[in-house]
């Protein structure tokens, strides 16, 4: 697997935006580098994109660049619908100092509201299918700027038991009242065909979220195995692409958040930054 040398040694505004959408079939490759250009040189971009849930483009500015000068890393997150990109998105965006913009809450936000798109967003959403980059650019244009291609560094691939993934989907929770999500599956997976067995603990609302507990219109069975199927369908050109490039970087979840973050930190290269950090708080 291919492996980075990135570590961030000075970070500076940067903010992470988290994307559900599609690249057209004409053009994936076009869609998957169309980032967003900050106002300031200074900021640093955490860009989210995706065909049908939250791909993100991380990237930040290191300083000790060999020749001197500034470089700024673009790392890309893909993964299946409900595997956990979000979380892990917003984890670095704490740990790194960086507001989170999650345009998955662009879309519920506007599903609940009376807007323009609601009604065309509610038949995409609630049936599978994937929300289109029209859509999801107009979403995010009170947000951000008109985009530009940049070179992309490198594509983690964050990858999840297909089984596992299905339950852990079914378990997804929202509190009506604050926003937050939540997971009541208690997943415990045997071996099976060759991949190891898995632990994953439920993420348990506190006690004053409890009660307000509701499921998403697109959280049932059915759809989530399409949005399985379209999503395997249509991210292998672009798994293949990178690949073929030297970028793809594969990161099996080897189970929930506890196991999984520090592997993925270290997997990442920011391991020693996370400790030293934490030491420094």
């Amino acid at each position: 697997m291919p492996t980075t040398n990135i570590r961030p040694t000075k970070l500076t505004f940067p903010y992470l935006c988290l994307c559900n959408s599609v690249f057209p079939s004409n053009a994936p490759m076009a869609s998957l580098t169309r980032l967003f250009k900050p106002q300031s040189s200074s900021l640093i971009l955490l860009f989210n994109r995706s065909l049908s849930t939250n791909t993100c483009t991380l990237s930040y500015i290191n300083t000790d660049h060999p020749k001197g000068g500034v470089k700024t890393f673009h790392w890309v997150f893909l993964g299946c619908p409900g595997v956990g990109k979000g979380t892990y998105a917003s984890r670095l965006s704490t740990l790194l100092g960086i507001p989170h913009i999650a345009t998955g809450d662009l879309v519920r936000q506007e599903l609940s509201s009376s807007g323009p798109l609601s009604h065309q967003l509610d038949e995409v959403v609630n049936k599978g299918k994937l929300v289109s980059d029209e859509i999801m650019f107009n979403l995010l244009s009170n947000r951000l700027e008109a985009g530009e291609s940049r070179e992309i560094d490198l594509v983690v691939n964050l990858r999840l038991r297909e089984d596992v993934l299905i339950e852990k989907c079914l378990g997804r929770r929202i509190c009506s009242e604050c926003g937050k999500g939540f997971n009541v599956a208690s997943i415990s997976a045997k071996p099976e065909n060759g991949m190891p067995g898995m632990s994953m603990p439920p993420l348990l609302p506190p006690q004053q979220c409890a009660s307000k507990l509701i499921t998403r219109a697109d959280d049932t069975e059915p759809v989530v195995r399409e949005r399985l199927r379209v999503y395997k369908e249509k991210t292998e050109p672009v798994e293949d692409y990178y690949r073929k490039q030297g970028k793809l970087l594969e990161f099996d979840l080897p189970g929930g958040i506890l196991e999984s973050w520090p592997k993925l930190l270290e997997t990442l290269n920011l391991d020693d930054y996370h400790h030293k950090k934490s030491a420094a708080g």
